[in-house]
């Protein structure tokens, strides 16, 4: 008789996909991360900051996301995958608190913390189900592998110059990237499926969710934080009302229909692997790195009202471009329609547009944060009335 504790969730069980508190209290490490990266992009605005910024963001998401997996099939409750999950906490504020200095002289730091739990977060995975069944062994198996490929280049990038991090970092993250597009294929073990990656659709979109809303609330803290340190004017006033109206906006675009009709959609799909690997693990870092990048723009139209360089022009557009982009995809390849939602398509063509005016200074920053509300506020009103509209009444 076989006496052994599966460390795996029990599927089809009352409240088997419940997202546990030990998971809220590991997401409270990336609350620090990605205000890390709002200041970080702040304090660096330029091309250069730009990317690395997107670089240490699709880092920090890989770590999160790659979690929210390995929470989605082993069960949190169990001690073992509870201890888990402090020694990623460990990793995480190690890795968040490397950020600002990610490109000088804390990039081995940064490197180390992220390979350290990228390995061993597959290895504790394969060592949790050696028991069961073939197929899932193996996945952990190419997992593993392929973050120890692009661990050698996040290594090496840490030991590299400052000036030489960027193209041995970027080279790793194509490697992470490629993963599970490729389904992490290796030599002589195959490939996985997104058969093999049986997740429960109903986590793995509560996870994404709370996700966003760590971001939104990172959004909502800059914010407060820095309108309770100006003087308050008109001007400010105006500024700090146009970035709640934002957030808010943000908030509607996202949970209003989306994140609803998408968690339907994988918890009912066939193959919700297929779905989890398009929508949530890919396509809600736009989503998110939307946020963060419109938050950086709140600051710069509060302390900046009639000025911004070029590349925090490109914030207070980029940053709703972004957001609106990742949302679109997202409720696309998560529901059944032809093309993306209409509504975010046309905001993504009103901003751009802004572009000729923005660039030549004939908009304040403040202005063009007012104009880029109002737009994402267009963009809510118009999906609410589109999707709540009753369908016509046929005669008879």
């Amino acid at each position: 008789m076989n006496n052994r504790i599966s460390l795996l969730r029990q599927r089809g069980v009352q409240d088997s996909g419940k997202v546990g508190m030990i998971e809220l209290f590991f997401d409270l490490v990336f609350v620090f991360a990605v205000t890390q990266l709002s200041h970080g992009l702040l304090a660096h605005l330029s091309a250069m900051g730009w990317l690395q910024t997107g670089l240490l963001l699709m880092a920090v998401w890989w770590v999160w996301i790659f979690t929210s997996w390995i929470t989605n099939w082993l069960d949190p409750e169990r001690i073992p995958v509870r201890i888990s999950l402090f020694a990623m906490m460990l990793g995480g504020l190690l890795m968040s608190a490397s950020i600002p200095e990610a490109f000088g002289t804390r990039g081995l730091g940064f490197a180390g913390a992220y390979v350290a739990m990228q390995v061993g977060r597959p290895l504790f995975a394969w060592w949790a189900v050696r028991h069961e069944e073939l197929s899932r062994r193996r996945n952990f198996q190419r997992i593993a592998l392929w973050a120890v490929l692009s661990g050698i280049f996040w290594i090496a990038g840490g030991i590299a110059s400052p000036e030489q991090r960027i193209f041995w970092w970027g080279a790793a993250l194509l490697i992470d990237l490629a993963g599970p597009w490729m389904q992490f294929g290796m030599p002589g073990l195959g490939r996985s499926s997104t058969a093999d990656w049986d997740v429960d659709g109903g986590h793995m979109a509560e996870r994404c969710a709370l996700f966003v809303i760590i971001a939104l609330g990172e959004s909502l803290l800059v914010t407060g934080a820095t309108f309770a340190g100006l003087e308050w004017t008109a001007a400010n006033w105006l500024g700090f009302l146009s970035a709640l109206v934002g957030s808010i906006a943000m908030w509607w675009i996202y949970f209003d229909t989306g994140a609803e009709a998408g968690h339907h959609r994988i918890a009912h799909s066939k193959d919700p692997g297929r779905i989890a690997r398009k929508a949530y693990t890919y396509i809600h870092v736009l989503i998110v790195g939307g946020v963060i990048v419109s938050a950086v723009a709140d600051e710069l139209a509060l302390v900046h009202p009639d000025e911004a360089s070029f590349a925090g022009i490109s914030a207070l557009l980029g940053g709703p471009i972004l957001y609106l982009l990742g949302n679109a995809l997202f409720k696309w390849v998560s529901n059944d329609r032809a093309t993306p939602p209409l509504s975010h398509l046309l905001g993504i063509l009103i901003i751009l547009a802004l572009i000729p005016m923005a660039y030549g200074r004939l908009y304040s920053p403040l202005t063009l944060a007012c104009i880029t509300s109002c737009v994402l506020v267009l963009v809510a009103v118009w999906e609410h009335m589109a999707l709540r509209r009753p369908p016509p009444e046929i005669d008879p």
